[in-house]
């Protein structure tokens, strides 16, 4: 894909030694869709302690700024830049929390062109050799990973433009012309992992949860499109990207995060090496990152565990904000209920059928000729009231809001945005225009502070007429989505705020629109509640404001397969918040899929059933009383666990744990476990196996060393550990005023304790432990005895019922 032909040239690093770096007199950056462009922006500042500095050089003489740092907590960085650009290139702002605490790496070794750089803790070693340019990180002398060591890094620096503007300023793209108002500015680099063939991460895409070989294909796209119905096993970028890949050997775990907004793709190539040591042959991995623009800013996660990984990740963007209670049971949606009644019947239905749910989701039909932020004068008359008949059954509702703009200058988001100057513009300097649902449609640059505040703002609820506290939002269209534009969406070389083209920070706009809504949320209750939103388009650090879904499915048996691993892969990424619509959106499930689907969505993060307006209404009742009673049940199932799944999103909140995970995660050293994706845990304990054909079964096993909210189950050792997190459900008390409840549970030789997990806790619940069930004990207890230290318990213990399985049944006793 790249001129091959570099001219090296000599370098300084640091002072200490030259460097001989290798690059393409011309690099080309080629998408699969045959895009490709550059770059621009003021630069962004960062503060750093002391990083080893060293400069390369293009065969222009160009120099090429290298800095290479520890961050507390086995983590690296790699930046590259240009010394001295004829403009600042773009640097991607607001995704790390903060800038990372950095450590300051002592020299160890400088001769002969190579420069060893050994770690705070002296575990570590960054091996740079000069001729030609390579790093090495070791641990203990071993090589982990190496960048460039297949001479591929390259750098497009900026140019003045040239006179005729040659072709590659300016593509097609079927009818769209993209001009590049400072030529192609591409970056990319190889980095080589050492004895590593199972790969993982770079979502989103519809495939299987082991990365793939791409040297005799695509490359893995990392570009935020909307994708109608996208196909299966297809490596296309669809509707979010997180370029964080992750790679697994039985004794580490290593994580590569290459922070870059732009279109970005990945090539994968796995190969076995000889190793002299071990006398015999090892796999090799080469990864090559490939980006359309920005800067060469990479991460390199050491581990050495999974479970490091997701920390060290969390470190730098932050964990999965912790959702209110209410988000984690079941959501009803549909493109569209028409109106008042429709949400008034289908609210009673679930009533009627006796099948919990918790919030009904209103489509882009609710609104006025669809300008968001409003409501449909004759269908839904009177919003304040409908949401008042959902409050006394203490249940909640969703709108969307997207992210286009219906051109109407009596519409008055339009005509404010367009006073302010709050739309992203063309090339020209206007407002960039775009079709979507309203037809005419401009775009707020969510990228600029003051339009993100002033978005924030048309969610109080004086100007939001019509929403109550129980409304909450669902951000959909916002790749964003354009129609009939280029790949149905922005035109790359439209300008945001500072002057950035769209290329620079693409897959970052719905990651901005999902901050600024949760920030409008948070405001309208005066910074007291937790917001709900969910996003489809996400980028690194999304976890931070809400959930995601996969987008729009089909109602087949293989798109229900395939969720499982596009959900394992979204989940490794930080953001555990995730869920496929049940069911499918598009199409019509027979009865079998769907129940089989309301089966596997039941033990997913978010669980939401939805579809398209030219599908057949689906709510659960409609499918004949065997099938309505066996969803009752898998629904009900959501609810039993509910205060499983909020222990396990607070342990996703506070210690980045993903709350569904896959087997090897587990079972780190397991070999047969690496590419296993129809099966999965949700936490530790439970451990679940989804069959995805007619007729099959669903499996849900809890292992042995579990404890849950009212069951325990006994190894032969007869002990069990497990927690339970409790907070009042909705507020940010649990995090200003310590207003939660922590508690672990212990059952060892007969005896079931209950400590305090985290004494900062203060929270006095009302719940109730209703009862106690012990499965496995083997034998019938003679006396049960229930007692209490000092001032506990914190919990209320009405009465404790035991039913012990002892052969095949089941004996109870009430106390």
């Amino acid at each position: 894909r790249y001129d091959a032909k570099c001219q090296p040239k000599n370098v300084l690093v640091d002072q200490y030694s030259f460097i001989n770096l290798k690059l393409c007199k011309k690099n080309v950056f080629e998408d699969s869709d045959a895009d490709r462009l550059p770059g621009e922006r003021k630069r962004y500042q960062t503060k750093i302690l002391k990083p080893v500095l060293f400069y390369l050089c293009f065969c222009s003489q160009v120099l090429l700024q290298g800095e290479i740092y520890e961050i507390e907590g086995n983590i690296f960085r790699l930046k590259i830049n240009e010394a001295a650009p004829l403009r600042a290139r773009y640097e991607v702002p607001d995704v790390l929390i903060k800038e990372p605490t950095t450590q300051k790496l002592s020299l160890s070794q400088k001769e002969g062109g190579v420069l060893v750089l050994t770690s705070v803790n002296e575990d570590y070693k960054l091996r740079v050799t000069a001729n030609p340019f390579q790093v090495e990180l070791q641990f203990k002398d071993e090589t982990v990973l190496s960048m460039n060591s297949n001479g591929l890094l390259y750098f497009e620096h900026l140019q003045p433009p040239p006179s005729d503007r040659y072709s590659l300023w300016q593509e097609k793209f079927g009818s769209f012309l993209d001009i590049k108002a400072h030529g192609p500015s591409s970056v990319g680099m190889d980095i080589s992992l050492h004895g590593f063939d199972h790969l993982y991460g770079i979502p989103q895409h519809t495939e299987s949860l082991l990365l793939k070989n791409t040297s005799d294909g695509d490359a893995y796209r990392l570009y935020n499109l909307d994708i109608f119905g996208h196909k299966i096993h297809d490596k296309i970028g669809i509707y979010g990207s997180v370029p964080l890949l992750i790679a697994h050997k039985p004794d580490r775990t290593v994580g590569i995060f290459w922070l870059n907004s732009s279109e970005t793709l990945v090539d994968i190539n796995t190969k076995a090496v000889p190793e002299v040591r071990l006398q015999r042959a090892v796999p090799l991995t080469d990864v090559r990152w490939m980006s359309e623009s920005g800067i060469i800013d990479v991460f390199l996660l050491m581990g050495p565990t999974a479970f490091d990984i997701f920390r060290q990740f969390a470190q730098l963007t932050g964990t999965q904000a912790l959702p209110p209670l209410f988000s984690l049971g079941y959501h009803q949606c549909r493109w569209n209920y028409e109106d008042e009644q429709d949400v008034k019947a289908v609210d009673a239905g679930f009533d009627e059928h006796d099948i919990p749910y918790d919030v009904i989701w209103l489509d882009i039909e609710h609104t006025d000729g669809k300008r968001y932020f409003t409501w449909d004068k004759k269908k839904f008359q009177n919003p304040k009231r409908m949401q008042e008949l959902l409050r006394k059954k203490k249940r909640k509702l969703v709108v969307i809001v997207d992210p286009h703009i219906k051109a109407d200058p009596m519409y008055t988001l339009y005509s404010q945005g367009k006073e302010k100057g709050y739309f992203v513009k063309d090339r020209n300097g206007k407002d960039f225009e775009g079709i979507c649902w309203p037809g005419s449609s401009y775009y707020l640059d969510f990228t600029n502070p003051e339009v993100r505040k002033w978005y924030a703002d048309q969610f109080a609820f004086k100007t939001y007429k019509g929403s109550t506290n129980i409304l909450f939002v669902w951000n959909d269209m916002n790749e964003p989505s354009v129609f009939k534009g280029a790949e149905l969406t922005m035109q790359k070389d439209a300008v945001h705020y500072n002057n950035w083209e769209h290329r620079e920070l693409h897959n970052l706009y719905g990651f901005y629109q999902q901050m600024a809504t949760a920030e409008g949320l948070i405001k309208r209750s005066s910074g007291k509640e937790r917001p709900f939103v969910l996003t489809r388009s996400f980028f690194a650090g999304s976890q931070k404001y809400g959930a995601v879904w996969t987008g729009d499915n089909t109602a087949e048996w293989g798109y229900l397969k395939i969720s499982i691993p596009m959900l394992l892969t979204i989940s490794m990424a930080g953001i555990s918040f995730c869920g496929a619509d049940v069911g499918g959106f598009i199409g019509d499930p027979e009865p079998e899929l769907l129940v089989r689907w309301y089966q596997a969505g039941a033990y997913q993060p978010f669980f939401r059933g939805h579809s398209n307006m030219k599908s057949k209404r689906r709510e659960p009742w409609l499918f004949g009383e065997k099938n309505t009673q066996i969803i009752r049940e898998a629904i009900r199932e959501r609810y039993v666990l509910l205060p499983y799944l909020y222990t396990l999103f607070y342990r996703a909140h506070t210690e980045a744990e993903p709350v569904m995970r896959p087997l090897w995660i587990e079972f780190p050293e397991q070999l047969e476990t690496f590419g296993v994706e129809d099966e999965y845990m949700l936490g530790k304990p439970v451990w679940l196996g989804v069959q995805y054909s007619p007729y099959s079964m669903f499996l849900c096993l809890i292992l042995e060393d579990a404890i849950s909210l009212d069951s325990i189950c006994c190894v032969s050792q007869a002990c069990a550990v497990g927690e339970l997190y409790l907070d009042d459900g909705h507020s940010f008390q649990y995090l200003h005023k310590k207003q939660f409840l922590y508690r672990k549970f212990t059952f060892h030789k007969n005896i079931l304790s209950s400590s305090c997990t985290d004494e900062s806790g203060q929270y006095r619940t009302t719940c109730v432990v209703e009862r106690v069930i012990f499965l496995g004990l083997g034998q019938q207890p003679t006396s049960v005895t229930a007692c209490s230290k000092g001032n506990e318990p914190t919990f209320i213990l009405l009465h404790l019922v035991i039913l012990i399985l002892l052969h095949s049944y089941v004996y109870t006793w009430h106390i």
